[in-house]
């Protein structure tokens, strides 16, 4: 089975309410059980051995904690965090900077494109929530605006 096709079923049953996913194709099985010691197993051919992949928890999505308050910018997609347009340039934005809405304020890198995320409201960067280099899940609280 395609490795882009499991890893997609993988994340299927983290991001679901299911617990227990199979699928047949062809000869090849493959079961994905989310459990307390959540593993994922892979069944070829009858005569090739099974293989058994730990299963990483999946990343959790940062809440807005209570004594945090302002406008969060959330990740529109799945890549790397850049705070700035390449290596040793100066960053797009710092905590205290003034921002207007459309203002670019960082770049993911996705599928090597490079998208530029842009503020949604006008006010100041309060606090940058992800560092640099450090990859982002959709929906994840990049930065948050006064």
């Amino acid at each position: 089975m395609d490795l882009r096709k499991l890893k997609k079923l993988i994340d299927l049953v983290q991001e679901s309410g299911i617990s227990e996913l199979e699928v047949t194709e062809g000869e090849e099985k493959v079961k994905i059980v989310k459990s307390g010691g959540a593993g994922a197993s892979y069944s070829a051919p009858v005569s090739a051995p099974t293989v058994v992949a730990p299963m990483e928890p999946g990343p959790a999505v940062a809440t807005e904690p209570a004594e945090i308050q302002g406008h969060l910018v959330k990740s529109p997609m799945v890549g790397t965090f850049y705070r700035s347009p390449s290596p040793g340039a100066k960053a797009f934005v710092e905590v205290g900077d003034t921002v207007k809405s459309g203002d670019v304020i960082c770049i993911i890198e996705a599928m090597k494109l490079l998208n530029e995320i842009e503020c949604d409201k006008d006010g100041v960067i309060k606090a940058i929530l992800v560092d640099n280099g450090q990859p982002v899940e959709y929906g994840e609280p990049l930065v948050i605006i006064d």
